[in-house]
């Protein structure tokens, strides 16, 4: 852990109350780190029933849960951001136009938020995360250790607990990272992937079984919405967790959507999945890490593809 005490009696907003902002909600409670809980959403009445929900448990919780105004009054002065608000996309409508719509809405949430709360860190959680995230970054001003997105780090979660049900051993043992889009790009990283500090290099894992357990990562969610109409619980646990690390100065290395542009070969202006130093400033730095040629390769490609759909959202 870092060196500075943890930031007991922190305010998080969250913009968004449908499933997963609530999940992302009951995650951050369980940190113990929050004093205030904000809830926003253009769902008024909404808002008011989830708050009201929350309170009713407050004999258990350590903070109190309140809602923001339309407006987002009530929440000036959070020190995380958490924005989960989006469309959903439309049957037969495209991925640009998703981007697109989520983008207007974007923009019109962003101002009054960052001027209510100039100093905090976002975590943009809606999709495309990565897309959003760069809007997120450019429309707030804010430094881009500042603008964050959950990014892959469910991606890599559901890796891990692929290999480790194969494996038989605790997801907690297996240490394995997706970096790249959150998407079809993505890169399921091999070359450093590990448990117990064995190599899966080393013990031979073929190239045809790592690319089946990519498969099934990326599929993953769309196997959950076939079951129960969509993704919250894990999605939630994640941005809980990414909350505890930077309240708690954790300096914890995560894959997370961050500024790419320099890193890693990447020379195009996107937001993508990287190894991340998460502290109280939020996203500290990026590290390096070893990839194989043809990993790096991917990455690159990963980044060519957000480019091409960010030029498409600003044209």
């Amino acid at each position: 852990m870092g060196g500075a005490a943890a930031l007991h009696g922190a305010k998080v907003t969250i913009v968004g109350c449908g499933s997963v902002g609530m999940a992302c909600a009951s995650a951050i409670l369980a940190t113990g780190l929050a004093s205030t809980l904000v809830f926003a959403d253009v769902d008024a009445k909404k808002v008011q029933g989830e708050v009201l929900d929350f309170t009713h448990g407050g004999a258990f919780y350590h903070a109190n849960v309140k809602a923001a105004a339309p407006n987002y009054d009530g929440s000036e002065a959070s020190d995380i951001i958490v924005i989960t608000a989006g469309a959903r996309q439309r049957p037969g409508e495209s991925r640009l136009a998703l981007v697109a719509r989520n983008a207007a809405i974007f923009r019109s949430i962003l101002p009054p938020l960052v001027s209510r709360s100039p100093n905090a860190i976002l975590i943009i959680v809606s999709n495309p995360v990565d897309i959003l995230t760069s809007i997120a970054a450019r429309l707030s001003g804010f430094p881009p250790g500042r603008v964050l997105g959950s990014g892959t780090y469910l991606d890599s979660s559901r890796l891990r607990v692929a290999l480790a049900s194969q494996l038989g051993v605790a997801p907690k043992s297996v240490h394995a990272s997706i970096l790249g889009e959150h998407g079809d790009s993505s890169v399921a990283v091999a070359s450093m992937a590990n448990v117990g500090g064995a190599r899966f290099a080393d013990i031979k894992m073929s190239e045809s079984a790592w690319a089946d357990l990519h498969a099934q990562v990326v599929g993953a969610a769309k196997d959950v919405i076939s079951l129960k109409g969509y993704t919250n619980w894990g999605v939630g646990a994640a941005v809980g967790a990414l909350v505890g690390f930077i309240l708690r100065d954790e300096k914890r290395v995560v894959p997370v959507t961050v500024a790419a542009k320099g890193t890693y070969g990447i020379e195009e202006d996107v937001f993508l999945s990287l190894p991340a130093v998460l502290g109280r400033g939020g996203v500290e730095r990026v590290l390096r890490v070893p990839l194989s040629d043809a990993e790096h390769s991917k990455l690159l490609s990963s980044a060519r593809a957000l480019a091409q759909v960010a030029r498409s959202v600003e044209q």
